[in-house]
C-alpha cells in the first residue's frame, strides 16, 4: 500500500504501478514466486543483496544468525551474463565468522527463489562461494 502510495505521485501507468507492487509483494521468500520479468528482477536483486554493511548491530555479540551471516560476507559480486543467459552471485565468505552450514541454512530458500526467477528470465542461477560453486 505504501508502495503504491508512493508510485501514484509517478506519470507511471496504473499498469506500470500493478507490475511494481505486485512484484513487491511477491519477493518474500515465505511464500513469494516471480511471476513477470519486473517481479524476477526485484527478487534476485533484494536475495543477492547479502553484505557486510546490512549488519546493524555493531558488537558481534549482539548478532544474530543472520548478522552473522551478512558480517561474514567480506565481498560480493551479481554478475548477469547475456551471452550465457546465467546470472551468478560470486561472495567470499569468512567461515571463521560464519559456517557454510550456517550460510545455507538462511540464504537457501532465498537462492532457491534466485533459480527460480531466473528462469523466468530465461537465464540459470548459480553461486559461487569462496570460489567453489553452491548451485
Amino acid at each position: 500500500m505504501l508502495a503504491n502510495e508512493i508510485l501514484k505521485e509517478t506519470d507511471l501507468s496504473l499498469k506500470d504501478r500493478v507490475h511494481i507492487v505486485s512484484a513487491i509483494a511477491n519477493h518474500d521468500e515465505s511464500y513469494g514466486v516471480a511471476s513477470d520479468p519486473v517481479s524476477a528482477a526485484l527478487i534476485i536483486a533484494d536475495k543477492t543483496d547479502v553484505r557486510r554493511s546490512r549488519v546493524r548491530p555493531k558488537d558481534p555479540m549482539l548478532f544474530d544468525i543472520h548478522d552473522r551471516v551478512n558480517y561474514a560476507v567480506t565481498a560480493t559480486r551479481l554478475r548477469c551474463g547475456r551471452e550465457e543467459k546465467r546470472i551468478t552471485l560470486y561472495l567470499t565468505v569468512d567461515e571463521s565468522i560464519c559456517t557454510m552450514y550456517e550460510y545455507f541454512d538462511i540464504f537457501l530458500d532465498r537462492m532457491t527463489m534466485c533459480s527460480h526467477a531466473a528462469a523466468i528470465l530465461d537465464a540459470k542461477f548459480s553461486l559461487k562461494v569462496n570460489g567453489q560453486r553452491g548451485l
